[in-house]
């Protein structure tokens, strides 16, 4: 939709105001974006220079508090690990009655609060992960150095003084190089 890695804010939410979200099975609506979502995509956007680079942790993070139900927390990497329900033995899945005991003793927590009094995002994570290369104009690969093709031009010439084929040097048997040196 954006047809670039970066976009600035601006275009983000107008594209993201499009989409709906599943409160319920029932029910779907556009995502509460008016104040605190906002003012954090643009501080996404002013760390990296004004647009918002959407490969990168900190963009997905904040689509999971825009789409918490349709979009995983990106944790930082080496931060978590799977584990299958069958690493906790064969007591991992819950009896009806510990369901029924759990649903009778769940309390409506977000049915008082007002939109306005939670704070939106308390657990947002500042750190920023970039999950693709092209972020960066100065990441080159080696190959595109001027240091690497010297650096390749030193390796073929270390590679022809030690195979002794050097022009203008004579055989490794008449000058008594490596070569007769092994036995050649």
């Amino acid at each position: 939709a954006f047809g670039a890695p970066m976009a600035p804010p601006a275009v983000i939410l107008a594209a993201v105001t499009n989409v709906s979200s599943h409160l319920t099975l029932d029910d779907d609506a556009p995502p509460a974006l008016e104040g605190s979502p906002t003012w954090q995509l643009q501080m996404i956007a002013d760390t990296h220079g004004g647009e918002v680079p959407l490969h990168g942790r900190l963009f997905a993070q904040w689509m999971h508090y825009a789409f918490p139900h349709e979009c995983p927390f990106p944790h930082m990497t080496g931060t978590t690990s799977a584990v299958s329900p069958t690493e906790y033995g064969t007591g991992h899945l819950a009896s009806t009655d510990d369901m029924r005991r759990q649903v009778d003793n769940a309390t409506p927590s977000f049915e008082a609060a007002d939109a306005q009094e939670l704070e939106w995002m308390s657990q947002w994570s500042p750190e920023e992960e970039l999950l693709t290369g092209h972020m960066s104009s100065s990441l080159r690969a080696p190959w595109e150095h001027g240091a690497a093709v010297g650096g390749v031009a030193a390796l073929l010439l270390a590679a022809a003084v030690l195979a002794g084929r050097l022009p203008g040097r004579k055989a490794d048997s008449d000058a008594g190089g490596l070569g007769a040196t092994l036995g050649r």
